[in-house]
């Protein structure tokens, strides 16, 4: 998996907790850095899909890693 620059941990919540914290934490980020967002709601892999096309924020990379969901979205 790529290099990313901030980790946001939302393990244990559920729709729409997620996707939430990722805006927020994607407020706070410079053009260009990466964002890896671990996630257990199932869920998710169609949120952050919708996300990223509303938002036009890329989803770089989305896979499993320890029982979790990936993402890496990168700040447009």
């Amino acid at each position: 998996m790529r290099q990313f620059d901030k980790l946001l941990d939302a393990k244990g919540l559920n729709c729409p907790l997620p996707i939430l914290r990722t805006k927020k934490a994607m407020n706070d980020m410079a053009s260009g850095q990466v964002l890896k967002v671990l996630t257990t709601d199932p869920g998710s892999v169609k949120d952050f899909q919708a996300f990223a096309k509303q938002t036009g924020h890329p989803l770089l990379e989305h896979g499993e890693e320890d029982g979790a969901l990936v993402f890496l979205l990168e700040k447009k």
